[in-house]
């Protein structure tokens, strides 16, 4: 029954989201704290072993698949000292706070790596739709990526600590080493068997399975090797995303695309759902409500307000956040930047995840308390800055409205260009001119296609602020292939064509409209 609801609130509000033109995550996340007040939804509950094994791979894993090693060495500086350093100081800050109010060191820290990441999902969505620049896109999904490794890290370290009852600091430190050398060690070891495998199976299904097997592996691997998982998997993963395409077939690199995208949506919807669900049952049974409450407090505006001051003031110190060719990241950018800190999936993870008791038997001290410490730190930042960070972006005017999509236009006749010079060069010469020509006339119709829609959606007078007939030509696009779509439908229906032949057909307009829709 409550996974069904669960299911039915995902289903309803992340169109929904759209429509508001409100990030996903922060709807889910109200639906989520709403479910336990409905009359005779039980309890759910998801036991603290199984919750990092079963949402990091999947999350971490798709993270990588919309990088590349490329971006990330050309803004190594911003994303290093977000993902590292201000994750580091956010860590740390908060353990003192915490430590203030009465927590041990060992639990103070714990909290600290758990609240510590920001989630980029909110971030990026408002990114990708008001068209920020697409740099600062790249830095905040790469400090997405890389802090989750550095709070994880810390994470467990920390919680080795109180589960021993002693923190060791020389221990701590090869067991940090230890980490960082078997994760990324294990995490590229498996990638360079994944890719020599992938580029002898030639079969997308088959292809697929490994890549969505081998995630769970390495950090399983690595987890029982006393190694990072989180940076075994992002090893792979970024490894996989530069090297390994050409070892896949097409099919396969479009199904396992699909199966990442689809993977990452659903896993983040129901972990954003389950933050609601989980904060309203403890607060309802926690003794201690007040106090967390008063802690979250303090938690929310220190990652609040150090984001800022980490941020603004790299800014003023390097005179721009970052270097390389690309756009410099300016103030505005920078302001955007320290709004963009929503927390999300892996402090709710991280945080679930706390185990219940300590080697000794005793419970884990204050779990309650760091758990609703957490959640109301990912419910606040999402709400308050998820709302709010679209307002922001259009108030500063920080938008680069037409950069990608004029960019994806230009790469695609370059690239359709570079076939056609192909054709005219030695690689064609050995098959015959009626297939040369064959192949020529689909490249040059599709290259004509291109110029055409250019043409149209820039509109008719070339004026870089015509924003053209866009949305005519998405309509029209839509209502040809529906046309197309129930046409091959109806023949299939009346069994005028096999239904085999049909889906390949179908095959075919599904992906021409993703394709012209894009």
């Amino acid at each position: 029954m409550v996974v069904g609801i669960l299911v039915a609130g995902i289903v309803v509000l992340t169109p929904l989201a759209d429509r508001l033109r409100v990030p996903y995550p922060v709807l889910l996340t109200l639906f989520g704290l709403a479910v336990p007040l409905l009359p005779a939804v039980p309890d759910l509950s998801v036991e603290p072993d199984l919750i990092l094994p079963l949402v990091l791979p999947p999350l971490l894993f798709a993270a990588t698949q919309r990088a590349t090693a490329r971006e990330f060495r050309e803004n190594a500086r911003p994303i290093l000292l977000l993902a590292v350093g201000l994750t580091i100081a956010s860590a740390v800050a908060v353990a003192v706070v915490a430590h203030a109010v009465g927590l041990g060191w060992g639990v103070a820290f714990v909290l600290g790596a758990i609240v510590a990441p920001p989630d980029p999902v909110a971030a990026t969505a408002v990114a990708r739709r008001l068209r920020l620049p697409g740099r600062l896109v790249t830095v905040l999904e790469g400090e997405g990526m890389f802090n989750d490794a550095t709070a994880l890290v810390l994470y467990n370290v920390a919680i080795a600590a109180v589960l021993a009852g002693e923190v060791k600091a020389g221990v701590l430190g090869i067991d940090l080493l230890l980490a960082v050398v078997v994760g990324v060690g294990i995490g590229v070891a498996a990638a360079v068997v994944t890719k020599f495998g992938l580029g002898r199976l030639h079969a997308a299904s088959a292809e697929t399975t490994v890549t969505v097997a081998m995630p769970f592996a390495v950090y399983l691997g690595a987890d029982a090797l006393h190694g990072s998982g989180v940076l075994a998997v992002l090893s792979l993963g970024l490894y996989l995303r530069t090297y390994a395409h050409h070892a896949l077939t097409s099919e396969g690199w479009l199904l396992g695309r699909a199966v990442w995208r689809y993977a990452d949506y659903l896993i983040t919807s129901f972990v954003f759902v389950f933050i609601g669900f989980e904060l309203t049952q403890i607060l309802e049974t926690s003794p201690d409500v007040g106090d967390a409450l008063a802690l979250a407090g303090w938690t929310c505006v220190t990652v609040i307000a150090l984001r800022f001051v980490w941020v603004l003031g790299a800014s003023a110190a390097f005179g721009k956040i970052g270097h390389g060719r690309a756009m410099p990241i300016g103030t505005r950018e920078a302001v955007v930047t320290s709004w963009a800190g929503m927390r999300g999936v892996v402090t709710v993870a991280t945080a679930l995840a706390v185990p219940a008791f300590v080697d000794t038997g005793d419970r884990f001290p204050s779990r309650d308390a760091v758990v609703v410490v957490a959640l109301v730190t990912v419910l606040v930042t999402l709400v308050l800055q998820g709302l709010t960070l679209a307002p922001l972006v259009r108030w500063l005017h920080v938008g680069s409205a037409g950069d990608l999509d004029q960019e994806r236009r230009e790469l695609r006749r370059a690239a359709t260009r570079a076939v056609l010079d192909a054709l005219d060069g030695p690689t064609a010469e050995s098959y015959p001119e009626r297939v040369q020509q064959a192949v020529r006339l689909q490249y040059e119709g599709y290259l004509a296609a291109q110029e055409a829609f250019g043409t149209a959606r820039r509109g008719p007078d070339q004026d870089e602020e015509d924003t053209g007939d866009d949305e005519a030509v998405d309509s029209l696009l839509r209502e040809m292939s529906e046309i197309e779509r129930v046409y091959v439908l109806v023949s299939r229906g009346v069994g005028q064509v096999s239904p085999e032949v049909a889906d390949e057909v179908l095959d075919e307009v599904e992906r021409r409209a993703l394709r012209h829709l894009e």
